[in-house]
């Protein structure tokens, strides 16, 4: 059974850093995405983020958000999600879920196994 689960959430001042991780364990076969979403209080959940395992390709929803990088490490199955100068706005919980399936990571639609999350406030 794939398991999939996020950590790295916490308290931190505006300014601060946090790096989330996402360990993907429980499966047999070689390729596979990962994405980073969040949801913001009262807001929908939306994506952020994503890598391949096998190419290390990465995308970023918000192309001009300098302030967060994805990057994996294959031998740990862990993906990480660095953010930089966090604001306020940037509190939400922090999911992170896999994909086995689809040819790119960038099918934010498509990922089908979820950590429970984790969550982030950035105080003012």
């Amino acid at each position: 059974e794939v398991q999939v689960v996020e950590s790295g959430g916490g308290l931190v001042q505006a300014g601060g850093s946090l790096r989330l991780s996402c360990v993907v364990s429980g499966f047999t076969w070689g390729d596979y995405h990962v994405a980073w979403f969040r949801q913001p209080p009262g807001k929908e959940r939306k994506g952020i983020s994503c890598i391949s395992s096998a190419t290390k390709f990465t995308h970023y929803v918000d192309s001009e958000n300098d302030r967060i990088a994805i990057s994996i490490d294959n031998a740990k199955n862990t993906v990480y999600l660095q953010m930089n100068n966090l604001k306020p706005e940037d509190t939400a919980v922090y999911f992170c879920a896999a994909d086995f399936i689809s040819p790119r990571c960038t099918h934010y639609d498509r990922y089908d196994h979820w950590g429970r999350g984790t969550q982030v406030t950035v105080a003012s």
